[in-house]
């Protein structure tokens, strides 16, 4: 019986799962508190003790996010476009584009039949380009993050925002709350803000229905919403769009562990790199990846 597990190292939480015959058997998510080392450390210990497993009864254990070439008790790291790719691909084999929303970037991802990336492209680095723009609007609003997409269901006129930045996003929320403007309004306008945002980044990387959504994004109602009125499709969304990567990462691993001449549990590498010297590398508007990783 093989057992795997695969630890995405977000810049504000941590999650795991530990699969079997490529179906997560148990998961656990953190916030990641500045310490990416410690918090993929203490997400293993937990996976470990809620599925009664040992250490060395992982086969493989794959790594993603920041740092995670960094964490010694890990057999490889794994880019997380790579892992966002096979975690959909694994559980919807139809999907073709992702629209993947994190915590602090977006990025929208092509695949191929195969389930291969062929393109991507990623939002800018300010933060009304992904879900940090949610979180800082939920702290004007004094409101809990899990309450803004159902909040947003009950808006009538949508706050229209004249800004594309976070910074002057927060300031324009300030404003139309001292106006008297409800805070469904508000949140469903940012709501709004987003899904025209990732749109953009769809119209630029060539959309292929069908399209799914995954990370944090993927949990909430109001953004779908506006983005499937904005984008005239129904998203195909995971049962659990956080564990995504952590999901794609546990599947390459079993995978790599396949190919392994025992099926005793892969090597530890104490100084392990993503990519291997043969690795050819190629550019996909504008950034650098691998030929390995699918991006052909």
């Amino acid at each position: 019986m093989a057992w795997f597990m695969g630890i995405d190292i977000g810049s504000l939480t941590t999650k795991g799962v530990i699969t079997k015959d490529g179906k997560v058997q148990v998961s656990h998510i953190i916030p990641s508190a500045g310490n990416y080392t410690t918090a993929a450390q203490d997400v293993r210990d937990a996976l470990l003790a809620k599925a009664g497993l040992r250490s060395e009864d992982i086969s493989c254990i794959s790594t993603t996010g920041h740092g995670a070439d960094s964490v010694l008790f890990s057999n490889q790291a794994v880019a997380d476009i790579r892992c966002c790719a096979r975690g959909i691909n694994h559980l919807f084999p139809e999907v073709r584009t992702i629209i993947d929303v994190q915590g602090q970037s977006s990025q929208v991802i092509r695949l191929n039949e195969k389930g291969q990336v062929i393109n991507v492209v990623g939002s800018e680095k300010c933060a009304s380009g992904s879900g940090r723009f949610i979180e800082i609007i939920a702290r004007v609003l004094q409101m809990d993050l899990k309450d803004i997409g159902p909040l947003s269901l009950k808006s009538v006129t949508p706050v229209i925002f004249t800004t594309g930045c976070a910074v002057f996003g927060e300031s324009e929320v300030i404003s139309r709350i001292s106006e008297g403007v409800s805070k469904e309004d508000i949140v469903a306008g940012v709501h709004k803000s987003l899904a025209d945002k990732l749109s953009a980044l769809l119209d630029r990387v060539g959309r292929e229905e069908r399209c799914a959504i995954s990370g944090g994004g993927g949990l909430n109602i109001g953004l779908i919403q506006k983005l499937e009125q904005k984008l005239g499709v129904s998203l195909v969304v995971p049962p659990q769009p956080q564990l995504t990567n952590a999901l794609g990462a546990a599947v390459i691993g079993q995978e790599e562990w396949a190919k392994s001449p025992s099926d005793k549990p892969l090597p530890v590498l104490a100084q392990k790199q993503k990519w291997g010297p043969e690795d050819v590398e190629v550019e996909v508007d504008g950034k650098t990846y691998l030929e390995d990783d699918g991006l052909i």
